[in-house]
């Protein structure tokens, strides 16, 4: 029975069988629905990727305002898009490992403060021209420039000097950094033209995928791009789609109907059903990101740090953890960082305690509702947890006003502009990483303006030491910095939840973002 359904299974990788006549031969001697499955998946890594045909994507994430300039992708649809058509100076392994691309070698001093990247011969962008040490300087040029509005400024920020010279770019930092390769794979840093300078968003770099469509909030499209410098390792389809859904009901019918071929975001309280569904397999996987809720710390009346904490200590993180996601994620305790980081270390988790809350509040002398902005696209099931928390704050005398605020839009005109608001964080590579992006006093991304120079001295002093005990004590106490006297509300880390249809293969958990860290149109492939 077993040589019979592994020889069938070949037949289905060949395209010599249907996969309904596979299971169908499967049900009838009496195998599981998801062993055969698994037969299959094997038979069809056997047999190699699969080329040709669409693959599509429904995705939530995507607005009319979305950029093809790299410096300024924000959201899931740029993110997933952009790791189609565009290609990195390096990138993280699932594993957590270093993988060059554009950059062929990646060398340091002894002290850690001048790197060497070696760029790599061949490869070419989509406009023929071949990849070249200037180009990768220009884009390193331009992301740490103010001007571009970059998500990676606040950490580019820490570099002195960036020089090209033949075949290499010579980097000088301000302050030793032994992690500076991890920072160099920020989604933002898709290599360019003159790294971009002349126009950032052309949609041109050396990815797989070659930019055809560009409707943003709509949809985008690539075609499979013939001259790619990895071959055969990534591009499988012809083209790949996005479709921007950003309705998580429309989503998951798209799924199921066969109009896409994976999803992201599934919301907790429907995986399961989801799971029922024939051809449909739920991937989800833990890693950095997180649900917040983000206060400006220089805004009133979030400037006043009793407020914080009454807030802090006003919501019931256990219950919103069990309510929306339902188990997949874990606890938050207003710091950005858990296992997943190497360096990580315990602090004493932060309960509900409205008594407490309600002295802090008190003691803040603020009177009055606190009006707190949220919406679908904050996060998945980000509107009942704020009304979780609107009713845990509730018990301690707080009256939280909600505002439900439309979805396009939201990341433009809401996050980093408004004092209050419900969003996520997708986690990064390292904690040099996350806290300079998000928590430096410059950084173009500090979403709670958490301005502290003591807390900017310790992100540098951090970067500089090389003995790693010292170094994760100085984790630590900024961890209790930022938890204690930021504007940080962080319930729960959540797990990467996305779903793929049934002739979706060479899926591989990934736990630094969604979607295979984004790479899901790219790596995966369809059935024959």
């Amino acid at each position: 029975m077993s040589n019979e359904l592994e020889f069938l299974s070949r037949r289905v990788a060949s395209g010599k069988l249907s996969r309904r006549d596979f299971l169908g031969r499967a049900a009838a001697l009496g195998i599981t629905a998801p062993f055969a499955n698994a037969l299959l998946s094997s038979a069809a890594r056997a047999a190699g990727p699969a080329k040709g045909g669409t693959l599509k994507a429904g995705l939530v994430g995507g607005e009319s305002t979305n950029s093809l300039d790299p410096a300024l992708m924000m959201t899931q649809v740029p993110f997933a898009f952009g790791k189609c058509w565009g290609e990195m100076i390096v990138e993280l392994s699932p594993e957590g490992k270093l993988e060059n691309r554009i950059a062929e070698d990646i060398g340091s001093s002894k002290d850690a403060k001048t790197w060497t990247l070696k760029i790599r011969d061949g490869v070419e962008f989509h406009n023929g021209k071949t990849v070249t040490a200037g180009d990768v300087a220009a884009t390193l040029e331009r992301h740490s420039d103010e001007k571009s509005k970059s998500g990676a400024l606040g950490y580019m920020k820490g570099i002195d000097t960036i020089k090209a010279s033949g075949k290499e770019v010579v980097l000088t930092l301000k302050e030793a950094n032994a992690d500076l390769p991890y920072l160099l794979s920020d989604y933002h840093l898709i290599v360019q033209p003159n790294g971009g300078k002349d126009k950032p968003d052309a949609g041109i770099s050396a990815g797989p995928y070659v930019v055809k469509t560009n409707e943003p909030g709509v949809r985008h499209g690539a075609e499979r791009f013939a001259n790619y410098w990895q071959g055969d390792k990534m591009g499988h389809a012809d083209q790949i789609e996005v479709i921007v859904i950003n309705d998580a009901t429309a989503r998951t019918a798209a799924l199921q109907g066969g109009q896409v071929n994976m999803i992201n975001r599934v919301e907790p309280k429907i995986v399961d059903l989801i799971k029922r569904v024939p051809g449909v397999t739920i991937r989800n996987h833990a890693g950095p990101g997180h649900y917040v809720f983000i206060m400006h710390c220089n805004t009133a009346p979030f400037d006043n740090n009793d407020l914080r904490m009454a807030l802090k200590l006003a919501i019931d993180r256990e219950e919103m953890l069990t309510k929306v996601l339902r188990g997949y994620g874990s606890l938050g305790n207003d710091f950005p960082i858990n296992a997943s980081y190497p360096l990580f270390s315990e602090i004493e988790q932060r309960k509900y305690d409205p008594d407490k809350a309600k002295f802090h509040y008190k003691k803040s002398g603020h009177d009055g509702t606190v009006l707190l902005r949220t919406s679908d696209v904050a996060f998945p099931g980000a509107v009942d947890a704020s009304q979780l928390f609107q009713q845990s704050a509730a018990k301690a005398g707080i009256k939280i006003e909600l505002k439900r605020e439309p979805g396009d839009g939201y990341w433009n005109e809401v996050w980093n502009k408004q004092p209050f608001c419900a969003s996520y964080w997708g986690g990064r590579s390292t904690q040099d990483q996350m806290y300079s992006t998000a928590y430096l006093s410059t950084a173009d991304w500090n979403d709670t303006r958490f301005k502290r120079p003591d807390f900017d001295k310790m992100v540098l002093a951090a970067r500089a030491e090389l003995d790693e005990a010292k170094r994760k004590q100085m984790y630590h106490d900024m961890a209790v910095m930022v938890r204690d006297d930021g504007g940080l509300i962080l319930p729960m880390f959540n797990q990467f939840i996305d779903a793929t249809g049934a002739k979706v293969d060479g899926w591989v958990d990934d736990p630094h973002q969604e979607l295979m860290n984004g790479y899901a149109l790219a790596k995966c492939w369809l059935q024959a």
